[in-house]
């Protein structure tokens, strides 16, 4: 071997104890929502290539969103009691019957939100979002006043939470100036 090549050698031996290389470029962590909207759509994905015959999403339509978030209610975890149950329309029943459990009205309509931004993410036109369409926005109502008609509770719309500058604000304008 020449000296040279032996200096080179060493040198760069030396040069890489001294200074590591840089760390491997990871991708940045996806945020919870981030993680659950691509775990949606892959299996919303799924389950469209699950079908006989699969379906293509660029062919996906309403009509498949609809027949998705009915196919999720045998996974829900929320009690929807019958019409013909003793316990229709009581909040806390005081015993167990046999009525279905569903997806919980609230969990539908933040999934069928995260498919609807992913759909756009992946190409598909906002004004042929599937997720977007009215007879999806007519089932989750639907959902929703069954549920809250089948478990008793009754739904009260959340008031928005003003910060305390802004209310500090508006209360110093609505006071009387002397």
């Amino acid at each position: 071997m020449n000296p040279s090549a032996t200096s080179m050698f060493s040198d760069s031996k030396e040069g890489s104890a001294s200074n590591p290389p840089p760390p491997q470029a990871r991708p940045p962590q996806l945020s919870r929502y981030e993680s659950q909207k691509r775990r949606d759509w892959n299996t919303f994905g799924q389950y469209l290539k699950n079908q006989r015959p699969s379906v293509p999403l660029s062919q996906c339509n309403c009509n498949h969103v609809l027949e998705f978030l009915r196919y999720l209610d045998q996974f829900g975890k929320t009690k929807v009691h019958l019409h013909g149950c003793v316990f229709f329309g009581k909040p806390d029943p005081p015993a167990p019957c046999i009525c279905p459990l569903r997806q919980a009205w609230g969990s539908l309509d933040a999934l069928v939100g995260r498919l609807r931004a992913a759909y756009e993410e992946h190409g598909g036109l906002q004004e042929t979002n599937p997720f977007g369409n009215g007879s999806i926005r007519v089932y989750l109502r639907e959902v929703k006043e069954s549920q809250v008609k089948a478990r008793g509770i009754p739904y009260k719309k959340k008031k928005k939470k003003i910060n305390n500058k802004k209310k500090a604000h508006q209360e110093s304008e609505a006071a009387p100036l002397n």
